[in-house]
């Protein structure tokens, strides 16, 4: 066992703390985190929602170690992802983080079967196992009579369910979802959406960005980015408050929101109401509950 295997028995599966990066040097240094603090528990559903360019994809790829932060801290169970070597980033990502992205990123030679089992493969698991656990959650995401076609001959639809059936093959302690529907038509993001469901169901944590408040409302808990700040976080209708949600209050009552305290239902509209004035993104936001 792993210290982020103990630690998230325990704790938190991710802590974000005081999270900063710019990109580009002096005068023309453009800020696309400043000052993230966010805790996720293991199995909680967070999605990440607000404009473009307001750093979304910046978070989830620096909790992936994908890119590293110009200061701030994030811990993934019981390892501090920023002091970590490049060498120790990329195990932990093949040990502990499955990722989905919006253009699958798929390998074009590999039929799907293949796909799924490059991933387990790439983390230590067995010809054999990698193989029957491949037929196992192409099945789960309705994909096994495709498991022998290529990505090319796929829908954009079956192609993101493959990635989701890659990015969950190797039980991971938490995906990553970056604009999971972005490509996808309003049918397709259904159903990705319900597999994401299900997974969540079985207990898997899961992070999401995107752009789209009626795929947000599936999550257990929605977090609103603006301009590098999280200025808002809200639950939709009928979610649960418990765990999680108290686990975050504590980085949620220093944060500067720019907004007014509202309650934790999305749907009650007293608090829609006073958060609404003024910001169309929060009105939208606050509406989640009737989506």
């Amino acid at each position: 066992m792993n210290a982020t295997d103990s630690a998230t028995k325990t704790g938190p599966i991710l802590t974000i703390t005081d999270l900063e990066r710019s990109y580009g040097r002096g005068d023309r240094a453009r800020p696309a985190l400043r000052g993230v603090s966010l805790t996720v528990r293991p199995g909680e559903w967070v999605a990440v929602v607000g404009p473009s360019g307001c750093g979304k994809s910046t978070l989830l790829h620096l909790v992936g170690g994908l890119d590293t932060p110009d200061a701030g801290s994030i811990r993934i169970g019981g390892d501090e992802v920023t002091t970590l070597s490049a060498g120790r980033r990329a195990l932990l990502r093949r040990r502990t983080v499955g990722f989905v992205f919006q253009n699958y990123n798929l390998v074009p030679h590999l039929n799907v079967a293949a796909n799924v089992e490059l991933g387990l493969r790439v983390a230590g698991v067995g010809r054999r196992a990698a193989k029957e656990r491949a037929a196992e959650v192409l099945a789960a995401v309705d994909l096994t009579d495709l498991a022998h076609a290529l990505p090319a001959t796929l829908s954009g639809g079956q192609q993101q369910r493959v990635a989701i059936a890659r990015a969950v093959a190797t039980r991971p302690a938490l995906v990553l979802a970056d604009e999971p529907t972005g490509a996808l038509d309003t049918t397709a993001s259904r159903r990705v959406v319900e597999l994401l469901r299900e997974e969540h169901r079985r207990g898997q944590t899961l992070i999401m960005v995107t752009h789209d408040y009626a795929v947000a409302a599936a999550a257990d808990r929605v977090i609103f980015l603006r301009d590098g700040r999280i200025i808002d976080e809200r639950r939709p209708a009928g979610h649960s408050l418990a765990g999680a949600h108290e686990a975050s209050t504590d980085a949620a009552d220093t944060r500067a929101t720019g907004t007014d305290a509202a309650a934790d239902d999305l749907g009650d509209e007293a608090a829609g109401a006073r958060s609404a004035r003024g910001d169309n993104d929060l009105n939208d936001l606050l509406g989640l509950g009737s989506w």
